[in-house]
């Protein structure tokens, strides 16, 4: 364990990278539930509305983000400076992804339908720094053999080719599988070789003449959102808290 903890945390100078998703997982969980509390009224917690304007806390986010960021540049990537600067970066990336659809949006959805896309921001993020904490380095590892080096050159060639499917399953309009394949390789391969979604650029350029392909990639995307549209809301409301319901229009007399 110690050995493993060496060559693929510390010596790597993968321990700010560990901080700094600890920090960034306890600031939305903690951010979170402060609000559920200030929406259902509980608790001490109030919105800050200094001379009637609402701060959201993405601003002291960005605050935070830009001097840790800048802080763990200027820190390497040893040292207690370092580990520090990456808690506050952790702290703010927290703060501002936990609004990520404000800033999408440029308007307050926080409790919306919109509002989900800063559940799923924080959830992608927290995901793929996670694989690279699990994974093992194939760079920044010094005193590795004649053998692992050529290993090691090997997985860069790999990283290459899967750099291609990557792109192509973007162009796919298949963003998360492309985001989480760029670790894991056989998630964009997988990717690269479906169908596109039919709104995808890759759809638009070659299934434009292919009515049968753009036929099956529309019933594939239908059957694709139904299955797991109920899942993915519930996984949603669980995290970040269910959104307001909007109340039908009133209908029109005639």
């Amino acid at each position: 364990m110690g050995n493993w903890w060496h060559t693929n945390i510390a010596e790597p100078g993968k321990l700010p990278l560990l901080l700094a998703l600890a920090a960034f997982v306890l600031t939305f969980a903690i951010t979170r539930t402060i609000t559920r509390m200030i929406r259902a009224g509980k608790g001490p917690f109030r919105d800050i509305t200094p001379g009637g304007i609402h701060i959201h806390h993405v601003v002291p986010g960005v605050v935070l983000t830009v001097v840790g960021g800048f802080g763990a540049v200027a820190a390497g990537r040893h040292g207690v400076a370092a580990g520090v600067c990456a808690v506050i970066f952790g702290v703010g990336a927290g703060l501002v992804l936990d609004e990520f659809a404000l800033i999408l949006h440029l308007d307050d959805v926080y409790w919306t339908e919109e509002g989900r896309r800063s559940v799923e921001a924080v959830v992608l993020t927290a995901s793929l720094v996670l694989l690279v904490l699990a994974g093992f380095s194939p760079l920044g590892v010094d005193d590795v053999t004649d053998a692992e080096q050529q290993g090691r050159l090997g997985v860069i060639a790999s990283y290459v080719i899967n750099f291609c499917f990557v792109v192509i399953a973007l162009f796919k309009g298949k963003t998360r599988m492309a985001v989480l394949g760029t670790f894991v390789p056989f998630v964009a391969l997988i990717g690269a070789l479906r169908l596109a979604r039919p709104t995808s650029p890759w759809a638009r350029r070659f299934y434009r003449h292919r009515h049968r392909a753009r036929s099956r990639a529309v019933l594939r995307a239908y059957h694709h959102d139904v299955r797991w549209a109920g899942p993915s809301r519930r996984f949603q409301d669980l995290i970040g808290g269910s959104p307001d319901r909007v109340p039908p229009p009133p209908a029109r007399r005639p």
